[in-house]
Formats: C-alpha cells, sequence, structure tokens
C-alpha cells in the first residue's frame, strides 16, 4: 500500500514518524504481504478492509471513530467486528460504517445528528454496534457525508439518515435530521447502480448511467445549473447521454467517470479540484479537457482534491489542494489541472518486465481519496494482476436482476425446497420494480445507455427467453414462489406517479412472463397489473405507448392477446351462476381488460395499425353478449351487471371495433340495438314513469324521431335536428317520409340518408370543391350557404354511423385525422390534389441549393374566386419571404395547412360539432382515420363467393334455380368495375360494410313481365327483381345494360 497527505493524527498508518505531511506516495511496511478490499477515509480517520475480511483503522479517535481504543499511528484491528466479514467501509467526518458478507450494516463514531442509525442519545458510539433497524433487509452498498448516511439494499432501495439541514437525506423540508435509516420513497422502482456522498450532498447513479442528486449546492457540485440547495432526488439531465458508469464526491465538488473513460466534473473549483486549469465554481458538468487523450478507469475525491487512474500508462493523477501533501507530487502546490503522482508506475502486462530494478516499480490496483489523504493499492511487477476499472460493476455490490447466472442458479437446485437464501433473493427480486426494471437490458452496444422516452433500453427478447427459461412445468416450486411474490409484493406497491422513464421497464417486460398468461393467475396477476397501467399517470402512460408503438408486432400482441384472453376468460365466468357479489367483482375486472385493450388499441405502430380483433375473438364477445341479452327479458338487469357497464361493453365492440353482427339472429341484432340505445331508452321510460304522477311533465320518445317531405328534406332534417337534445342523438333513428305509411325496419332510413347525402352534395349549394384528378371533394370557402348545413352534414355522417349505414362521401382521408384531431400531412394534400401535392415533394427533394431560382415560390397561395385569382398568404409577409433550401418544408407545411384548415376553418367547425354530437367522446378517439373512413363509406375488401353465399331469395327463387344458378355465373364473368357497378346499382354504393361482405345480404326475387324487361333495384333493402331469364346471353346482356344506365338513386 502506497499513502500520501496529511499525517497529523496517524491516518497515514505509517506509525510514528516525524513529518505531518508526506508529500509524495510511500510505502507502508504494514500491509506488505496483504491484500487489501477496501479503504475508507474521514477527516481525520481511515479504515482498512483486508480480503479476509478483518478491518483495521488508525488516526484521530477523539470520538471514537476508530472502533478501538488502541493505539492510533498504526493500524489496529478492530477486535469487536472479529465474528465479521466485512467487505466494505465508507467514513464521514468523523464516523464509520462497515458492511458485511450477510448485507448487514455496522456504525461507530460521533452520533450527534443521528448519523449512526442507532437509537440512543449518546453524543459518540466507540465499539462497532450492529443497525438492528436494518437487519431485515440486505444491504449491498454503504456511503458517508460529513454527517449523513446512505445505503442501498440488494432490492434497489435508498435508505438515508443522519443530518438534514442542507437537504442531504433527500426527504423532503419536514426533518432536521433522521436517527434511523429511512426509505426514499421518491427513488422506488429505479434500479440502482451506486450511491454516493460528499460533504452534505447525495447521489445516486442508475444501471443505466441516469444520476439524480441532492442536498447542497451552494457551488453547483449537483451540477444542476443552479446554486440553489434541494431536498428531493433531482435528474441531472445533462449526463443522461453520457453513459456515467461511476460517481464520486468530495466536500463540495463532483467527478463523474464515463464508459467510454472520460472525466466530468462540477461544483467547487477553488483549489482546482476540478481539473479545468481554473479555480472557478462549475454547476454544469465539464469534461476535463486534460484528460480526454487518455481512457481513464478509476476516480476518487478527497475533501478538495481529485484522482484520477489511467491504465494504459499505469500513472495516477491528481489535481485540487496540495497543502496537505494529497496531491502526491512531492509539493503542497495546488494543482488546477491533471498532474502526474510521483512514482515508478508501469502498467498493467501480462508478461513480468525484465528490468533488475522491477521491485521499485508499481502496477496500480486500486486507488483510494478521503479528506486529505490518498493511497494506491499496488503489485509488485512479478505479482502483477488486473488494476480494477470502475466501469464494470462489482457483482457483489450489485442489486438483485433476472439474468442468465441467476436463472441458472436457481434451476441448479433439486424440485422441492429452495435453500432459504435462494427462496429470500426469488422472492426480493420479484418483489421489488427497480430490480425487475433493471433485468434484461440491452446490452449489445450500450444501447440500455439511450434509455428515454422514446427507447426503453430492455432487450425484449432476451425477457421472454429467460421468463420462459424460468417458469417451466417441471420447476413449480419456483413458478409458486415468484407467483407469491408478483401478487403480494409487486403489483400492489406499484404508484401511478413514476420518479424516471426506467422505472417503466416492467410494464414492457411482465406481460412475457408466461405466468401472467396463466388463466390462473388472470385474477390475481393479469388484472391488478391492468389496473397498475390504468393507474399511471399521464405522462409516464404516454412513455409507456411510445414503447409498445415501438415494439415488433410479435411482442407488442403478447400483451393484447393477454388481455384479449383475460376478458374471455372472464365473460365465460360470468355464465357460471355467481352470486351477486362475485358477478360485481367480475364486472369490475371486465372493465379494467376492456379498458388496458381500449389504450392499447390507441397505440400508433410504425407498421399501421394491427388487427387486435381477430373473428375469433370477436366472436366469443359477442357470444357472451348475446348469452347475457337472452337470459332475462328486461336487459336494464342483466345477470346483475350495472347497465353503464353492459352498454359500454356493447358499446365498445358493436359499435367501435365492429363485431359480426350478422353472425347474430335478427332477434339479438334487436336486442343490441336495445341495448346501445339503453341509457337514452331508460332515462326516457323512467320520464315517463314519472309523469304518471306529474301530469305536467312531458313524456319521452325512446327513438330519435325525424319526419321530413320529400320535397324538403334538407329544410325539414335542419329544422328537426337543432331542435333535438344532445342525448336524443344516441337513440336508435326512425324516419318518418310525411305522407307514407311505411314502417322503419332500416330501409326507409337508408333511403332517408341517400337523399339527403344526394341534395347537401348537390352543386347548387357550392358547399364542396370537386377536384377532377382525384374526384375527391373537400370544403369550398367560396360558398354562401350557412353553416347550419355543414352542421347538418356533420350530424348526418354521425348518425349513419351510429345506425350502421353506409354513406357515399368522397373525401380524402384528411376528413377522418381532423375528426380524430390528428394532424393532415402532405399525402393527404396528394391524395386530393395530386398535381400539387406531386409539386410539394419534388420541391422537398430537389438536391440543388437554388431553389428560389428553379421554383420561385414565396410563401403564398394562388387561388380562384369566381373567376379572378387572388394570392393569400401563407405566414404573415409572405408574399416577401422566398422559399428557398431552409425553409422549403415550413412552405410546404404551411400550404398544407392552408388547404386543410385555414382556409376552411368556419365551415369545418360546424361539420365537426356536428359529427362530435353523435359519436363524440371518449371512444372515438380509438379509431384510426382508415378505420373511421370506412366506418361512414365502407371498404373495398370484396369477396364475391361471399356475398353468393349470403344472398336470400323469395318466392319461387332458390339457390338452384335455373335463373339463378346462370345469374351467378353471368356475375363472376364481370369485370371488377362492372361488379362494383352491381354493387351501386343495387345498393347505393360501390363500397361494402367495414365488416365484410358476410354483413352485406342481397335478396332477390322473381318478376313477371318476361325476358324482355330489365332487373330492378330497390336500394333502401338491397333488393333485386330479377325477371325468369332462361338464356345466359340474354341474363348478361339485360343486367349490363340495367347497370350501365344506372346514374344514382332512384325509387320504384
Amino acid at each position: 500500500m502506497l499513502c500520501w497527505g496529511n499525517a497529523s493524527f496517524g491516518q497515514l498508518g505509517l506509525g510514528g514518524i516525524d513529518e505531518e505531511i508526506v508529500l509524495e506516495p510511500r510505502k507502508s511496511d504494514f500491509f506488505l504481504n496483504k491484500r487489501v478490499r477496501d479503504v475508507g477515509c474521514g477527516l481525520r480517520h481511515t479504515v482498512f478492509v483486508l480480503d479476509d475480511g478483518t478491518v483495521y483503522t488508525c488516526g484521530c479517535n477523539d470520538l471514537g471513530q476508530l472502533g478501538h481504543e488502541k493505539a492510533r499511528k498504526r493500524p489496529e484491528h478492530v477486535g469487536a467486528l472479529d465474528a465479521q466479514n466485512i467487505v466494505a467501509v465508507s467514513c464521514g467526518e468523523a464516523h464509520t460504517l462497515a458492511l458485511n458478507d450477510k448485507g448487514q450494516v455496522y456504525a461507530w463514531g460521533l452520533a450527534t445528528d443521528g448519523q449512526l442509525g442507532l437509537p440512543g442519545t449518546e453524543e459518540s458510539i466507540r465499539v462497532p454496534r450492529n443497525i438492528k433497524s436494518l437487519s431485515e433487509i440486505q444491504i449491498v452498498q454503504v456511503a458517508c457525508g460529513y454527517y449523513h448516511s446512505l445505503a442501498l439494499s440488494k432490492g434497489s432501495e435508498v435508505f438515508s439518515w443522519g443530518q438534514n439541514k442542507y437537504g442531504q437525506l433527500g426527504l423532503g423540508y419536514e426533518y432536521k435530521k433522521q436517527t434511523s435509516p429511512q426509505m426514499i420513497k421518491s427513488l422506488l422502482g429505479i434500479p440502482f447502480a451506486q450511491i454516493a456522498a460528499g460533504g452534505a450532498h447525495s447521489f445516486v447513479l442508475t444501471l443505466s448511467g441516469a444520476i439524480f442528486g441532492w442536498g447542497r449546492n451552494k457551488f453547483g457540485q449537483l451540477g444542476l445549473n443552479d446554486d440553489n440547495d434541494r431536498y428531493v432526488p433531482t435528474l441531472l439531465k445533462s449526463l443522461r447521454s453520457q453513459k456515467v458508469v461511476h460517481i464520486c464526491c468530495g466536500e463540495d465538488h463532483t467527478a463523474a467517470l464515463t464508459k467510454e473513460g472520460g472525466v466530468f466534473t462540477f461544483g467547487a473549483g477553488g483549489y482546482g479540484q476540478l481539473g479545468h486549469n481554473s479555480t472557478s465554481h462549475e454547476i454544469n458538468p465539464r469534461k476535463v479537457f486534460e484528460l480526454m487523450g487518455s481512457v481513464v478507469t478509476q476516480i476518487t475525491c478527497g475533501r478538495q482534491h481529485t484522482t484520477a487512474f489511467v491504465p494504459s500508462s499505469g500513472r495516477i493523477y491528481s489535481f485540487g489542494l496540495g497543502g496537505n501533501g494529497q496531491l502526491g507530487t512531492g509539493t503542497t502546490s495546488n494543482r488546477k489541472s491533471p498532474f502526474t503522482v510521483k512514482g515508478n508506475w508501469i502498467p498493467y502486462s501480462t508478461q513480468c518486465p525484465m528490468s533488475t530494478d522491477s521491485e521499485e516499480c508499481y502496477c496500480v490496483k486500486r486507488i483510494f481519496s478521503g479528506g486529505d489523504q490518498s493511497f494506491a493499492h499496488y503489485f509488485y511487477p512479478q505479482n502483477m494482476v488486473p488494476p480494477d476499472d470502475f466501469r464494470y460493476p462489482d457483482l457483489l455490490k450489485q442489486i438483485w436482476t433476472v439474468n442468465e447466472m441467476f436463472i441458472q442458479r436457481l434451476l441448479s437446485f433439486p424440485s422441492g425446497r429452495l435453500p432459504v437464501e435462494i427462496a429470500n433473493e426469488i422472492d426480493g427480486t420479484f418483489s421489488s420494480a427497480g430490480c425487475l426494471n433493471g433485468s434484461f437490458l440491452a446490452l449489445s452496444n450500450d444501447d440500455h445507455y439511450k434509455t428515454s422516452t422514446r427507447f426503453s433500453g430492455v432487450d425484449m427478447n432476451a425477457a421472454r427467453l429467460l421468463f420462459h427459461k424460468l417458469i417451466q412445468p417441471e420447476y413449480t416450486h419456483i413458478s409458486q414462489q415468484v407467483a407469491a411474490s408478483l401478487e403480494k409484493n409487486l403489483i400492489p406497491k406499484l404508484t401511478s406517479s413514476l420518479p424516471d422513464v426506467e422505472a417503466l421497464r416492467l410494464y414492457l417486460t411482465l406481460p412475457e412472463c408466461p405466468l401472467m398468461s396463466d388463466e390462473n393467475n388472470f385474477t390475481t396477476l393479469a388484472i391488478p397489473f391492468g389496473a397498475a397501467i390504468l393507474n399511471l399517470e399521464k405522462a409516464p402512460l404516454k412513455v409507456l405507448e411510445n414503447w409498445w408503438s415501438l415494439l415488433e408486432p410479435p411482442l407488442f400482441l403478447k400483451i393484447v392477446e393477454l388481455y384479449k384472453d383475460v376478458v374471455v376468460h372472464l365473460l365465460k365466468l360470468c355464465k357460471m351462476g355467481l352470486p351477486p357479489s362475485d358477478r360485481r367483482i367480475l364486472t369490475n375486472f371486465l372493465h379494467t381488460a376492456f379498458r388496458v385493450l381500449e389504450i392499447l388499441h390507441r397505440v400508433p405502430l410504425p407498421s399501421g395499425p394491427v388487427n387486435h380483433w381477430d373473428s375469433g375473438f370477436q366472436s366469443d364477445v359477442m357470444m357472451a353478449i348475446g348469452y347475457f341479452l337472452g337470459t332475462q327479458s328486461d336487459p336494464l338487469g342483466i345477470l346483475g351487471v350495472p347497465v353503464g357497464f353492459l352498454v359500454w361493453l356493447v358499446g365498445f365492440f358493436a359499435f367501435f371495433f365492429f363485431l359480426p353482427l350478422c353472425n347474430l339472429s335478427p332477434r339479438k341484432i334487436g336486442d343490441l340495438v336495445l341495448v346501445s340505445g339503453c341509457m337514452a331508452v331508460d332515462q326516457a321510460h323512467r320520464q315517463n314513469l314519472s309523469s304518471l304522477f306529474l301530469p305536467v311533465f312531458e313524456s319521452v320518445n325512446p327513438c330519435l324521431i325525424l319526419m321530413v317531405r320529400r320535397d324538403n328534406i334538407v329544410g325539414d332534417a335542419v329544422e328537426v335536428l337543432r331542435k333535438t337534445k344532445n342525448v336524443d342523438y344516441k337513440k336508435p333513428l326512425k324516419v318518418i317520409f310525411v305522407g307514407e305509411e311505411a314502417v322503419d325496419a332500416g330501409g326507409v332510413r337508408k333511403e332517408f340518408f341517400l337523399l339527403i347525402m344526394r341534395e347537401l352534395l348537390d352543386p347548387k349549394y357550392g358547399m364542396f370543391r370537386y377536384y377532377e384528378e382525384s374526384r375527391l371533394i373537400w370544403f369550398s370557402d367560396k360558398t354562401f350557404e350557412d353553416s347550419d348545413l355543414f352542421h347538418l352534414i356533420g350530424v348526418v355522417c354521425g348518425l349513419a354511423i351510429y345506425n350502421f349505414t353506409i354513406v357515399d362521401l368522397h373525401f380524402p382521408l384528411a376528413l377522418y385525422k381532423k375528426l380524430l384531431n390528428k394532424k393532415p400531412s402532405l399525402d393527404d394534400l396528394k391524395e386530393l390534389m395530386p398535381d400539387v401535392g406531386r409539386g410539394m415533394q419534388q420541391l422537398l427533394d430537389y438536391p440543388e441549393d437554388d431553389i428560389e431560382e428553379a421554383f420561385c415560390l414565396n410563401f403564398t397561395i394562388t387561388v380562384e374566386n369566381f373567376g379572378t385569382t387572388e394570392i393569400k398568404e401563407l405566414v404573415p409577409k409572405g408574399a416577401d419571404i422566398p422559399v428557398v433550401k431552409q425553409n422549403r418544408q415550413d412552405f410546404v407545411d404551411a400550404y398544407v395547412d392552408y388547404i386543410f384548415n385555414r382556409s376552411v376553418a368556419s365551415l369545418y367547425s360546424a361539420f365537426h360539432e356536428g359529427f362530435h354530437k353523435v359519436c363524440g367522446g371518449k371512444v372515438l378517439q380509438l379509431f384510426q382515420p382508415s378505420e373511421l373512413q370506412a366506418m361512414v363509406i365502407g371498404n373495398t375488401n370484396y369477396d364475391w363467393k361471399e356475398l353468393e353465399k349470403n344472398t336470400e331469395y323469395k318466392g319461387e327463387y332458390w339457390a338452384d334455380h335455373p335463373t339463378i344458378k346462370i345469374f351467378w355465373e353471368v356475375f363472376h364473368e364481370l369485370s371488377l368495375e362492372k361488379k362494383k357497378q352491381f354493387l351501386l346499382f343495387l345498393t347505393g354504393s360501390d363500397r361494402i360494410p367495414i365488416l365484410g361482405m358476410k354483413c352485406l345480404k342481397l335478396v332477390i326475387q322473381p318478376t313477371g313481365g318476361g325476358e324482355d324487361y330489365l332487373p330492378v333495384a330497390h336500394t333502401c333493402f338491397n333488393l333485386l327483381d330479377l325477371p325468369k331469364y332462361t338464356d345466359k346471353e340474354t341474363l348478361k346482356s339485360k343486367l349490363i345494360q340495367a347497370i350501365d344506365h344506372y346514374e344514382g338513386f332512384s325509387l320504384v
């Protein structure tokens, strides 16, 4: 051991030497042939731990900090710790903490501020005592400030005690001191790699390089760009991306070591202890320039000096205060930049040097600093061992994590009872959010150091592999232990507010555990875990959604499948005739599972939305809902399930996830419609019931009635809907044409939608502009029509969705984006105005710098206004701003914004308000724009065989009737365009319902008149009058003639 610095109290352990200051490294004979494991340095005392776990101390003992009453100038054995195998120590100004191999902490020395964590009122404790309040917790690291102490547990919990004058305990303002260890709850869930303490400030370092600091900050030693003290842990954002792996503290300064071997320092610099060739204080971390050409692997801090070790040269560098010789440079001068410590240093090599004076050469194993003293544990060249590297963790000082080594150790024990220490490790690991958040890190290329709101730092494939290795049928004793820990200790303690993104990782990885997918654990693990997801505050939930969106689809679908399975399992349980109390509990569970699926559905995946709602899942849910509806005549009392939930359930699937209603019987469909509006219907019934006792009370219709005249359909609709209350829009729509007796069983409603949309889109109103190239329409900013008509179109579109009717609207996808509060983009401009969109793309792709000369554009747009051209500025003073390379994206964005937003703001606002009156609310946000578009106008996923299969026949027609057989032969031989024309001819639209062909039912009936007549379509009912043709060619000719001459909706 080499030592240098202040020796006035014997703290170097050199015995009765004359000097009070040792200016350069000097060998300590005491440590000859002894291996040192750790050294702790107080202000005037030193503690040494040998490899065999014994403890020696020397220096000042005025306050009992040596733990014995023997001589002070040379290291003396602390006999009170003979029964312990001590592995680590740390010293404050005048107190000491020692950690044994069982994770227990011993303390002695000054106790006036509670820094020993021991009960009692003694000013000092002169013999080591166990901190019993930590005896049930396995501690892996301890750190001492001048008058406070920190401890890190195996479960990634941080404890603090002692003085809190500057907030150095991280517990807030309430306490001046704490005499017993207190958990810092604000840090729960973060996986920690290290703790460190300075004079009156504290730090924790996470496994992925995030640093939290608190306490005194007078000189900027927290690195937070100010000098305000912090009473709670605060993230040091500026070092987050630097891959910090080790941190150490002086009295008022801090040093951080990165994975690449760089050193950052900040805080007090009055003696040059920051190494920046100045005596300025630094309130932000700053890299030590003169060490940038070297890879540093060890750093330590004394009171007001810093040391660094560079293995490539074998040299130790020091800087800062040198008045007590603590720099080892041979003088008492201060050093403002790194200076080599005197000594015959040689780098580590696997081959022994051949020089004859090799005995006087030193190969450094590890450096230590504290107070005004420094130490270097070394080996002679012939006995070389590799030097310690602080960039790589000491496994004995790390928190529990799930890794290959952990699993192999668990599986090495035979089935049956596990040893107590192994069972405790399993319980500790799976009870700790911090431990699970530190597991399965993306180690390739150190990717986990890039953890952010956009990247989790987790290797999901590793998580899946390791979980499946651990949870196996032949190791049920392990699975049971893991399940119990998750159920009782982990999930119930998950909180809504998280201290850092690293505390979110388990929300990604835990669904990969096979225990979560075991239906026996659905109610004990999956549902409580889902509730924890729902309980997250907005900010962490947004981060989790970001992470989900970046997963590979199979990994993302894992959690989707989990909660789909949970839903199906719970719905099956609902059928078992459970007591009302159990049914209510299951209802709450179902609500939780559905809400998790709701969140998952809105996750934007790069590859586009994943179809979570496969037919099997839809069938299971619909079967269960159908069962509910069939059990009682009163749907408002279904199985004791609260009506609000059932409405939500049916609405969630039937109306917003496009369940195949056509698979149900007509009675069930009617029941579903009844339930979908049962809240509004129930309210109406209750009001009508009240009117029996209060005659002045007006009765309420359970349906939304639209009574219109054919010759004034728009005016009548505007008038009725203007008077309609918002709640009535949710009721089933019934349409009555004045003077007609037809009962609206769906056909009249469809006729209404077709007629009113044809009328509203008529060019005579000038409400929309038609784009020839794309054949799409968009709001016209030149219309003179009142906004009421735009409001009406919005309401009609909403009612069409709510009543499962396709409306033939030729709007671009941008409309549906805007309805979902998503911004239109250049792609939308390309869809609406392909020529303009192509031009914009060419502008963005233009490789040269002469854009202004080549395109001659400024921030204006030219529009036609009743035969004249008009120039509109896209931004203030846009005519004076040329489009150049640097602002071309801004120009394109402004152009898109003008077309889709600014130019039609008032018109679209009226449409938006009308639409959201009917379909507004939280559930609408579950849609993707393309899905909402498909709900309004249908889709083009044609399956013509399915169409034939679902067709019904009337009269003497049946599937094998000769006319029907030749009809389908002719139909299947038609081109795609002709088939689409046929759909338009028969149904009023060439698109099909969102649920697919299986939900498009055609009806064919025979008609008299002979083969000279054309087929006739009853569009409202999808009914085809087909004469009894006997010849294939005649049928083909008449059918094509009928569909070719179809010009729009007409009634027969």
